[in-house]
């Protein structure tokens, strides 16, 4: 899989593949990341990319000739994602989605935002990775290329890695996780997690999977088709959560 990604601040976006299972992706080949300087193809000589929006208004727009000059540059834009909180918001499910597109094209925004024509032009999808506002695109772009990234295969090194984890297939947050020692500081280990009966093991993680959803998350039942096991825990917690 390919990434283009076109930004104000490449070394920002550059830092982001050198470490961890994005570099180990890029070292093996599995992904190819194209880091683009928006600035590079801006035709002033004081390499300006912004200006004042037309109709009055707070901050400065990013033109759009620096950025029809760099998108055009590319041969394969794939699916091209513009990074704004005015997009849709980043779910596990769309993730997957774009996990099959072989090349991905995004583009980080900075001040007020990028010129709609641009958008109107190029653009898909516009994304956004939560309800809040970021200084520019850029991190946006670094969490949307390693969740895909962690969906391809043989990333993770382990290809159960990524089940049983929140927002998997079932939909459900995680279960808590412990490892050794069994007791610390006074703080032990639930006694179900050292009986090596893997069923009762298995259980207790649905059941806790579906206690911290309706704890932290109660809004993803409404989109969650629950197994008749996950039910009866479903169930279960509620009884056990009225007494």
């Amino acid at each position: 899989m390919t990434f283009h990604i076109l930004t104000l601040f490449p070394e920002t976006v550059r830092c982001f593949f050198r470490e961890s299972i994005v570099r180990r992706a890029v070292d093996r080949g599995i992904i190819e990341v194209d880091v683009i300087d928006i600035r590079e193809y801006s035709l002033d000589k004081h390499k300006k990319v912004d200006d004042y929006p037309f109709g009055g208004g707070m901050g400065m727009v990013m033109c759009p000739d620096p950025l029809f000059r760099a998108l055009e540059s590319i041969g394969e834009r794939g699916k091209a994602i513009y990074l704004s909180p005015a997009g849709a918001l980043l779910v596990q499910a769309k993730v997957r989605e774009l996990a099959k597109s072989p090349v991905i094209t995004m583009i980080c925004g900075r001040y007020e935002g990028i010129d709609q024509r641009v958008i109107d032009h190029f653009v898909e999808e516009t994304i956004s990775i939560g309800d809040y506002v970021l200084t520019g695109g850029e991190l946006a772009a670094a969490v949307l290329a390693e969740s895909v990234t962690r969906e391809l295969g043989s990333v993770l090194g382990n290809s159960e890695s990524s089940m049983e984890e929140s927002f998997d297939e079932t939909g459900l947050l995680e279960y808590e996780q412990y490892t050794r020692p069994a007791t610390y500081r006074g703080r032990d280990v639930p006694q179900v997690l050292l009986n090596g009966n893997h069923a009762e093991i298995e259980r207790w993680r649905l059941k806790r999977r579906i206690i911290n959803t309706a704890k932290v998350r109660p809004d993803l039942f409404a989109r969650i088709p629950l197994t008749k096991e996950m039910e009866i825990l479903h169930d279960e917690t509620a009884k056990e959560t009225e007494q």
